[in-house]
């Protein structure tokens, strides 16, 4: 007969060996779990961070750095290097990902070129695992399933009145700008991938242009000196000011910063400012200011190698590249696991939680205002505690989900982006109060 103080012996499956895949496969090992496997279709650990030429690959660009600050991206056990600079490259990134997986001794656990074609559960409530890697397919089984396999995977394209006729892009398959050399580029969105993309561009195109079909929060990544993430978080966790006030105080920062959008050719936000998931990039507006990127408003339709906008111009261009954000979807789960409606609020206790499967989690399903790593950290120390035995699942979830939708921590705009939005520090507040709770 086991011992009372042995762990329970679960086989659990992660899949991704990202940011999100490491981290729980750090925890899982943390808990005593001895018999964990971590599968990724990648050469190399690291997820997107990993630059791949090859434009099948979800990968980085080569401009990439952080938009968020080191200081509140990286994992709160394992810091950044001291010389890494305030908003370090993808290869740093990267080389960080490999020395945090070589601390925790995590290569062991790691199937690359590994991926998952289907997850099923079975009637006995095990998971029917294929995966397809080096040495064929193979079929196994889980008690537990964990699913870090992001949500920046699969491209969502707009659908416009039309046709272009010229080289057509998601900017999830964008590398390099070398290949839209002396070319009329438009990029399309107002996220940080267009603004980063058409900077690039700009460096070797004819013309580069960026299309916006509304007016974006466009926040610079310094103010008053200091990365603007950590003064938020400042006056947030130290100051401890009342929302209202913070949302002035922040307001008028950005707009001593930046000054009037219309001097950038930009539209005016409807929302306010952290209602909507801003833009963090200070390259755009010199480029825009500069001339180097053209703003255009939204698009209306498409004809020929034409573009027309809502303000009723047109425009000749040779490429377009969409930047234009991702679906939510796994397509190795079930569609009876994952029955929910991308365009709303995912049913997810603390985005992790399934309503009626205990044993699968899912990790890194949500956006903050900064960097995912260090709260899915903790949503993976929750997952390894209840497979663990230590932390039990709550009895009362269903409740808990139905709160958790009805009371965002910020009033967010109802955009496809915005379904997964939290707060950084609201939701780090949750996630670390679930934890305490069990040790």
């Amino acid at each position: 007969m086991a011992s009372s103080r042995e762990k329970p012996r679960h086989r659990v499956c992660v899949v991704g060996a990202g940011p999100c895949g490491l981290t729980a496969l750090k925890n899982l090992r943390a808990a005593g779990l001895r018999d964990v496997v971590g599968y990724d279709e990648g050469e190399a650990i690291g997820g997107n961070w990993v630059f791949n030429e090859r434009p099948e690959r979800h990968s980085v660009y080569d401009a990439t750095h952080l938009i968020s600050s080191k200081r509140l991206s990286e994992f709160e056990d394992y810091p950044m290097p001291h010389h890494y600079p305030d908003f370090p490259s993808h290869r740093q990134v990267r080389a960080y990902f490999e020395s945090y997986a070589a601390h925790f001794g995590l290569m062991q656990f790691i199937r690359l070129e590994t991926r998952v074609v289907r997850a099923k559960l079975l009637p006995d409530l095990s998971w029917g695992v294929s995966s397809i890697g080096p040495d064929g397919a193979k079929e196994e089984i889980f008690d537990y399933f964990i699913v870090c396999s992001g949500h920046h995977r699969e491209p969502l394209m707009p659908d416009y009145s039309g046709h272009f006729s010229g080289e057509v892009l998601h900017s999830s398959r964008y590398r390099r700008p070398d290949i839209f050399r002396d070319k009329r580029v438009l990029v399309v969105g107002g996220g940080n991938s267009a603004c980063d993309i058409a900077v690039d561009i700009a460096r070797v195109a004819q013309k580069s242009c960026i299309s916006m079909r509304r007016g974006y929060h466009i926040v610079p990544k310094l103010m008053f000196g200091r990365p603007t993430d950590l003064v938020y978080a400042r006056l947030r966790n130290r100051v401890r000011l009342p929302r209202s006030l913070l949302q002035l105080l922040m307001t008028t920062g950005v707009q001593l910063s930046v000054g009037p959008l219309d001097k950038y050719g930009l539209q005016q936000p409807q929302t306010k400012l952290l209602e909507t998931h801003p833009t963090l990039n200070s390259d755009i507006l010199n480029a825009l200011r500069s001339g180097k990127v053209l703003p255009r408003i939204g698009i209306k339709s498409l004809e020929g190698n034409s573009v027309h906008f809502d303000d009723g111009t047109a425009e000749e261009f040779d490429a377009i590249i969409w930047a234009t954000g991702y679906h939510i979807r796994f397509p190795f789960l079930e569609k009876s696991v994952v029955a929910w409606d991308e365009s709303g609020p995912i049913p997810l206790y603390l985005k992790m939680m399934h309503r009626e499967i205990p044993n699968v989690f899912f990790i890194g399903l949500f956006q903050p205002i900064g960097c995912i790593w260090r709260l899915a950290d903790h949503q993976a120390r929750i997952a390894a505690l209840q497979i663990s035995g230590i932390l039990s699942r709550p009895d009362d979830i269903d409740n808990r989900i139905e709160i958790e939708i009805n009371s965002p921590h910020w009033r967010f705009d109802k955009a496809l982006r915005h379904v997964v939005e939290v707060d950084y520090h609201d939701f780090r507040a949750q996630l670390l109060k679930e934890i305490n709770g069990a040790i």
